[in-house]
């Protein structure tokens, strides 16, 4: 992918990112329930009396959440201990950690599992599948959302110095640019710190049919200002994030 490469593409690279805001602000739902926002009011009287694993819940900020809108037990799940240890400190201080555990590993199977802003950046997407199956009771269900998906105008997240600019510049170019900046010895973009692993609506639907779950619900929701233009054929380009619940195929364990 990308077409601009080589040390014209880099020196380019270099020019824009001075003048190019990117897209790295995060404070859209400072202050706000992501999960709410996502799955409306009434998910908090779904999730109350069930308990609910947190897939890949970095600081906690959602088992928090869910915890203070009174779900019954949350288990955040992550691979970094360091990233558990600040959801612990965040638990304790909204005194909802008789509420919630933090875990780099957990083998208990769950009501539900609530993966957000993730299915992007896993290394294994389908592996993930076959890890929350396993961790799933049979009439339990997995909630996600995530975005932006790679053909997004920032689906290179923080290589997308401007819309669909990490499509444009070729992916040596882009790595060698964040390896001088960040001094992360990363080659591919799955190796940069976070993951990133070119995910497309299209690859999670098919990766989703090849795995132990079917669809129940699924939502390509609109980037707002492209509404208009939103649709089937359009919706690569179009749209901000996917949104859908996964419920086990008859059968599988």
């Amino acid at each position: 992918m990308g077409f601009i490469g080589g040390e014209l593409g880099y020196r380019l690279l270099q020019r824009l990112v001075k003048v190019s805001p990117g897209n790295e602000v995060t404070t859209a739902y400072d202050g706000k329930s992501k999960i709410e926002i996502f799955f409306g009011r009434d998910i908090w009287k779904e999730l109350s009396d069930k308990t609910v694993l947190d897939f890949g819940c970095e600081g906690g900020v959602e088992s928090v959440d869910m915890a203070q809108h009174g779900v019954k037990r949350v288990i955040g799940l992550d691979i970094r201990e360091a990233a558990l240890e600040g959801a612990r400190v965040r638990a304790k201080q909204a005194a909802v950690d008789d509420r919630c555990f933090f875990t780099t590993h957990y083998d208990q199977k769950v009501d539900v599992i609530l993966s957000l802003d993730a299915f992007e950046h896993f290394s294994h997407p389908l592996e993930i599948l076959r890890v929350m199956r396993h961790l799933l009771k049979d009439n339990g269900y997995v909630l996600t959302c995530f975005g932006p998906t790679w053909y997004h105008p920032l689906g290179g997240h923080g290589f997308s110095i401007f819309p669909w600019s990490h499509l444009i510049f070729t992916e040596s170019v882009q790595m060698r640019w964040y390896r001088d900046t960040s001094g992360v010895k990363a080659y591919r973009f799955r190796e940069v710190v976070g993951g990133l692993n070119k995910l497309t609506i299209s690859q999670f639907l098919e990766l989703v049919s090849q795995s132990d779950f079917a669809l129940e619900n699924f939502e390509a929701v609109p980037i707002r200002k492209l509404r208009p233009i939103a649709n089937r054929v359009t919706r690569e380009f179009t749209t901000a994030v996917v949104k859908c619940k996964l419920v086990p195929k008859v059968g599988s364990v």
